[in-house]
């Protein structure tokens, strides 16, 4: 494997290269606006069988010194196989190797506020769901 790219915006990188129809449709959600003003996700899609079944201890690894993002996304097996297709979000900086899913719905205000630093890894990280989840802040 190769050290993680170093691109403009954040990645989703693609490790479960299962389901190409999965795969398109979790991108697709991503890539879509949402909310009152129409946030966007602005991401990096990373479609690299290099990748395939790469574990967080690798992944971690793989991040080169002076990185310019905080967190990694992954569409790892749990996401391609679960119906809410929960990505796995990965602090790279604070505590890194902490985890959280999130719903590909939810990736456009993640990525958004804390690429700005306007909130915390730990902000989402804390406020998961039992199962692990972040469906939004209540």
């Amino acid at each position: 494997m190769k050290q993680l790219p170093e691109t403009m915006f954040p990645l989703v990188i693609r490790t479960d290269f299962s389901s190409q129809s999965r795969w398109n449709r979790i991108c697709a959600e991503i890539s879509k606006p949402v909310g009152e003003d129409g946030f966007l996700a602005d991401v990096v899609f990373l479609d690299d069988e290099s990748y395939k079944d790469i574990t967080k201890q690798q992944l971690l690894e793989l991040v080169p010194k002076g990185y310019p993002h905080t967190f990694v996304m992954l569409v790892d097996q749990i996401t391609i196989s679960e119906a809410e297709s929960p990505l796995l979000i990965v602090d790279l900086y604070t505590e890194p190797g902490r985890e959280f899913r999130a719903g590909p719905s939810e990736i456009q205000g993640i990525q958004n506020n804390l690429s700005i630093a306007n909130m915390d890894f730990c902000d989402f990280a804390d406020n998961v769901d039992n199962d692990g989840v972040f469906r939004g802040f209540k």
